[in-house]
C-alpha cells in the first residue's frame, strides 16, 4: 500500500504563514535580539578599536538602531522597526515577482 499524496499548499497560504511568521519574529523576537552588539560592534569592542568607529550618515534616520524615533516605548519603538522592515521586504519582493511575471507573460 502507497503512502497518500499529501495535499498541497497554495502559494496565498503559504506566502500568508512565512510573512506572519517574518513578522512574529521581526516584531517579537527581535526586541531580546537587538539588545545584544551585531558581530562588527563585537569584533571592533574586543579587538580595541571600537572608539574609533563614527557614526555613519543614516545614524540619525527615523529607523536607526533597530527603533522607530518617534516612539519612546522601547519594545513598540523596535516591534514597528521590525513591522515596517518586513513590510517593506514583502513589499519589494511582491513588486519584484509581479514584474517577473508580467514580463514572462509578453513573451
Amino acid at each position: 500500500m502507497s503512502p497518500s499524496p499529501r495535499p498541497r499548499v497554495s502559494t496565498r497560504a503559504f506566502t500568508a504563514g512565512a510573512l506572519a511568521v517574518a513578522l512574529l519574529l521581526a516584531c517579537i523576537v527581535s526586541f531580546w535580539a537587538s539588545s545584544h552588539p551585531d558581530g562588527l560592534e563585537s569584533v571592533a569592542e574586543s579587538t580595541g578599536f571600537l572608539a574609533a568607529a563614527r557614526d555613519s550618515a543614516t545614524a540619525a534616520g527615523p529607523l536607526a538602531d533597530y527603533g522607530v524615533a518617534a516612539i519612546a516605548q522601547p519594545w513598540v519603538s523596535v516591534a514597528l522597526a521590525g513591522f515596517i522592515g518586513c513590510a517593506v521586504t514583502f513589499g519589494a519582493a511582491w513588486l519584484l515577482g509581479r514584474l517577473a511575471r508580467r514580463r514572462r507573460s509578453d513573451r
